[in-house]
């Protein structure tokens, strides 16, 4: 009896550890996102797992951004990100330093087509971060850019998050020194921004 007792507990404490998290998030970006600049607890996915953490426990968020990635770096770092976090949503928020570098539009998005799929592959939904980058390079460039966002959400038929530093970046109060940044003040705009969009579609 004493075993049968002990047996029970066993797939009792493991049912519940499998579903302490009903499901995970994987913020999969770039410095924007991994909080350059910043202390890595100050960076707004972090501050967003820590609000959750009461207000939607069920919820895990997972920040797997790097500091100066690339869309190219994205796809070679992707596949163990979604074996170690079997997340149930991606949001998939690169692509700015390719476009500071001036890169090939057509291979930007070659490689953000293979990410989505990758994510759609491992049975995860997509949200897609729309990325506008300065006119450095001229508006048919910029234009051409910010558009492919939208045409990618369109043919892979998942949500497209609209550019999150559309209303900070122009505030120099929000932006670090180097004006492509935010601050510290503007994670947690940031995070009031993005939070909507992620929990409209992990509920779906």
């Amino acid at each position: 009896m004493f075993k049968s007792l002990v047996c029970c507990l066993v797939v009792i404490f493991s049912c519940l550890a499998q579903t302490a998290y009903a499901k995970t998030i994987l913020v999969f970006g770039d410095s924007l996102s991994a909080g350059y600049g910043l202390e890595p607890h100050q960076a707004w996915p972090i501050q967003l797992a820590e609000r959750w953490k009461t207000s939607t426990p069920q919820l895990k968020l997972v920040n797997a951004s790097v500091s100066g990635e690339t869309t190219q770096g994205g796809v070679i770092r992707l596949p163990s990100a979604l074996r170690a976090h079997q997340p149930d949503l991606v949001l998939i928020e690169l692509g700015a330093n390719d476009g500071l570098r001036g890169y090939k539009i057509p291979s930007v998005r070659q490689n953000l087509e293979l990410m989505i799929q990758k994510s759609i592959d491992s049975g995860a939904t997509v949200v897609l971060a729309e990325i506008m980058i300065p006119p450095n390079y001229g508006p048919r460039y910029t234009q051409s850019f910010t558009r492919m966002y939208a045409d990618l959400a369109q043919q892979f038929n998942i949500a497209l998050m609209p550019f999150f530093l559309i209303d900070i970046a122009p505030n120099q109060q929000l932006m670090q020194p180097d004006g492509l940044h935010p601050n510290l003040a503007a994670q947690p705009k940031i995070a009031d921004f993005i939070a909507p969009f992620l929990l409209a579609n992990i509920n779906e």
